[in-house]
């Protein structure tokens, strides 16, 4: 077990440069195993889920070859293999590997996926969309089987805009017979990235980036090189912690289009941001304006962004407000921050931050990815030591963070317990 111990306090200043998605790589490396042929992903983040995804490609017997910040994955002796938990429990993208494996087997068996306990995150929208292709579900004490004699192109239509059934059902449809149709498609950049990675594989997919998606099955995919675009969660987590304690921060390699919601809500409070075409400028102020937030799928405010921003609010004078309207369990970094000095209220999916207050370094636990980043933040403004555990959360989603930080001006060291 790790622990994350932060010394607050220290203005940063310098460049933090931006990893990969890893909400785009996750997709990425299950979609590779669809080609027949050699699959080339560079600016690939070495976070934890990179990590299980790979060992997963190991135990179906792909040959993946790293090297720095790229794979080359090559499935031409893959075996499909039920994929047992002690895999598929590591991350919720796991199931990633239930489109494509239908896609390329017509047939998957894995165990449920596990991830971050953020709240509710039913897969019934990805096992739907499957079973409209033509496949058929089966559940056996959490041991799901879908298995189809073939699948045909067919119009969806999701009833909540989830990026990960939108992309499940673009992996197990790309090898189809016919036209799929995926209507109140989610819109994410990082589903944009997967059809890319796709197309240059030789599928038929149009509209990926709009509500509707078109994808003409084909019968076979060949090889490619693929760049991950710049992870908007990381580079948005940065930007608000240059905010609180920036001294002309940097934040480099990003596409800034991809946070606006964000960065106009940063203004909204009375940040500065000297935005580039791939970079934003930060530093800390003064008199903070409150602001209103309520959580949407993209292009709206990010729900993985509104914990981060939880710890910059206690700057502000006045009430300032978050409705989180995608997860119910995303306000478990409160009572945390509660214990550092903020004053926060909850009631059911609203959270209440009134400001200014100081925070005060203590002990404290991530109790999921993005709670995790919030109190990386928290910790950094603080006065005093503030020590994290469960860091391992943190681990999944930021590569070297910890480096990152230090080559600012942070003062954090992660050590063993």
């Amino acid at each position: 077990m790790k622990m994350l111990e932060i010394k607050g306090g220290k203005p940063l200043s310098g460049t933090i440069r931006i990893s990969g998605a890893k909400n785009s790589v996750v997709a990425l490396i299950p979609a590779a195993v669809l080609s027949s042929e050699e699959v080339t992903i560079c600016n690939v983040p070495n976070i934890t889920d990179t990590e299980a995804l790979c060992e997963i490609l190991e135990f179906l017997n792909v040959d993946v070859k790293r090297a720095t910040e790229s794979l080359v994955i090559n499935s031409s002796n893959m075996q499909n293999k039920e994929i047992p938990s002690m895999y598929t429990k590591k991350l919720r993208a796991s199931y990633y590997f239930m489109g494509a494996l239908l896609g390329k087997y017509k047939k998957v068996t894995m165990a449920l996926p596990g991830g971050c306990s953020i709240g509710a995150r039913p897969i019934n929208l990805h096992l739907k969309g499957f079973e409209a292709l033509g496949a058929k579900v089966t559940n056996n004490d959490n041991i799901y089987t879908v298995e189809a004699k073939e699948l045909k192109g067919t119009n969806i239509y999701l009833d909540f805009a989830s990026v990960g059934a939108t992309i499940n059902i673009m992996l197990a449809a790309v090898l189809a017979k016919g036209t799929t149709i995926i209507d109140n498609a989610a819109k994410e950049p990082e589903i944009v990235n997967v059809a890319t990675l796709l197309n240059n594989m030789g599928a038929k997919i149009r509209g990926a980036g709009t509500s509707s998606i078109e994808i003409v099955g084909v019968e076979k995919l060949g090889k490619c090189f693929h760049e991950v675009i710049p992870d908007r969660i990381e580079a948005g987590t940065y930007v608000i912690l240059g905010a609180a304690i920036g001294n002309n921060l940097k934040i480099s390699n990003i596409i800034p289009e991809h946070i606006e919601a964000l960065t106009s809500k940063l203004e909204e409070m009375g940040v500065f941001l000297d935005i580039g075409a791939d970079y934003i400028i930060v530093s800390s102020g003064n008199n903070y304006n409150p602001i209103n937030v309520k959580t949407q799928t993209y292009p709206g405010f990010a729900t993985d962004l509104q914990q981060p921003l939880t710890p910059l609010l206690t700057m502000c004078n006045g009430k300032s407000k978050i409705e989180e309207t995608i997860y119910e369990n995303r306000f478990m970094h409160i009572p945390y921050l509660n214990q550092m000095g903020a004053d926060i209220r909850v009631k059911n999916q609203n959270s209440t931050i009134i400001g200014p207050t100081k925070l005060i370094g203590t002990d404290v636990v991530a109790t999921d990815l993005r709670a995790g980043a919030a109190l990386v933040i928290a910790g950094l403004m603080a006065k005093g030591t503030t020590k994290i555990t469960n860091v391992e959360h943190i681990l999944r989603g930021y590569e070297n963070i910890v480096e990152k930080l230090i080559d600012v001006g942070a003062s954090l060291e992660l050590k063993e317990i």
